[in-house]
């Protein structure tokens, strides 16, 4: 874990540190993803079931490549009920969020006989990647399902990695159910991108894919995009805590390491103007990370893309925070309300000592699909707006037209478009 006395070699200290866990053979893995993603095109179910066999070590055809209602009411028996309700509990939580989000159609008439206005529809079909095999994210499934229900989306077909028995995790089965999933096929991996992207003989074409997974999944929607549209190509995770002397050590150290746990490459940053606050961090970190589960994963995560950086003010802790733009922002302050105004670049922002990142992840009910990598400078999290799309409307009568018709013969002679001159000329020819 380093730690840092704040100077102006900070920042590109940190940034380096940051955004350079991404792997040095990404041209290989680039290569790999293309011949999947081609072999899928060709051949279709034929491609995913080799994948599966080869991957996988699971045996699928065209019947049991599609998730049976039988599968989900077995899951449901197999999955503790009190986790159900917690599950819906989610679910309503995400729901209700995201409802305010809502887009809708409008229409602007003008006294002079113009109508403009904004058609708002939802995306026919949507793909839902979740990442299984050993892995269960049920959370993951709630937050990128509900926002595409909100949006009234027709159909949301989901994919998911088997295991060797060619069964899906059931706690993810239920929560795909209770969320109104309408199809799930048993395939990952790029393979599985891909088969969303062009369609197979058993998977329909979808005209979005959203969701997490491996190096694999994220440049196989990198590859495919622009046959399809995409949520984002996501980085490693990160969190980001500014904090003073108020905060609780016990607290920051339990959610940098929240954070930390989720692999050796996720970033787990401090900055506090408090020299004490940030040695007593450092020692809970050591405390807290001998009794956790996945304490090599933390031990490698802290070591490499951990910091605790000690700065002369909270605006320098701010200023710092814009430049990474972490994917998680937690505001550990007296009056984190104050601070709030001057952050401009971040995921989600969690404010106060009773607002730990994990509450965001689950139950809170904003998304946590975020921007990571620096790209919440420019990007936001996954809501409504990813599964709608937006038409313009515009209607005008012969004398609204004339009053424009000057003004547009010009401006198309200027860029020397003068069948575009013609367009309106042709309309006022006998006056």
């Amino acid at each position: 874990m380093r730690y840092i006395s704040y100077s102006d070699c900070s920042d590109n200290e940190l940034y380096k540190m940051l955004f350079d866990r991404a792997p040095d053979n990404y041209g290989k893995y680039e290569q790999i993803v293309a011949s999947i993603v081609e072999n899928v095109k060709n051949n279709g179910d034929k491609a995913i079931f080799e994948y599966g066999e080869k991957f996988d070590n699971v045996r699928l055809d065209e019947k049991s490549l599609k998730v049976t209602k039988e599968e989900i009411d077995e899951a449901y028996e197999q999955v503790d009920e009190e986790l159900v309700e917690i599950i819906r509990r989610s679910k309503k939580r995400v729901k209700e969020y995201h409802d305010k989000q809502k887009k809708y159609s409008w229409f602007d008439s003008c006294d002079s006989g113009s109508i403009m206005g904004q058609k708002v529809t939802p995306i026919e079909k949507v793909g839902v990647y979740v990442p299984g095999g050993k892995a269960v994210y049920p959370s993951s499934v709630i937050m990128n399902v509900m926002p595409a229900k909100v949006a009234e989306v027709e159909q949301i077909v989901m994919v998911t990695p088997p295991d060797k028995d060619g069964k899906v995790n059931p706690v993810t089965l239920v929560a795909a159910n209770e969320c109104g999933v309408d199809e799930i096929y048993k395939v990952g991996g790029a393979q599985a991108v891909a088969a969303l992207a062009f369609g197979t003989e058993t998977i329909p074409k979808v005209y979005k894919i959203v969701g997490p997974g491996n190096i694999f999944v994220a440049l196989a929607k990198k590859a495919v995009y622009g046959h399809v549209s995409i949520d984002s190509i996501a980085g490693p995770s990160e969190v980001l805590v500014i904090a003073d002397e108020s905060a609780n050590p016990k607290y920051v150290a339990a959610d940098l390491l929240s954070q930390a746990e989720h692999d050796e490459l996720a970033s787990a940053i401090l900055v506090t103007d408090s020299d004490d606050l940030g040695k007593e961090v450092e020692k809970e970190l050591i405390r807290q990370t001998d009794y956790l589960s996945r304490k090599d994963i933390l031990e490698k995560s802290l070591n490499d893309f951990g910091a605790i950086v000690v700065v002369k003010s909270i605006d320098e802790a701010v200023k710092l925070s814009n430049m990474v733009a972490p994917e998680h922002l937690e505001i550990c302050t007296k009056e984190p309300f104050m601070v709030l105004p001057k952050i401009k670049n971040a995921g989600a922002i969690f404010l106060g000592n009773y607002s730990p990142e994990p509450l965001g992840d689950y139950m809170a009910g904003p998304n946590h699909v975020l921007p990571t990598n620096g790209t919440a400078k420019f990007f936001s999290p996954l809501s409504v707006d990813d599964f709608i799309k937006k038409s313009s409307i515009i209607s005008f009568d012969r004398e609204a037209l004339g009053e424009l018709q000057e003004d547009i013969i010009k401006f198309a002679n200027a860029e020397k478009l003068t069948a575009h001159a013609n367009s309106i000329k042709v309309r006022f020819e006998n006056d």
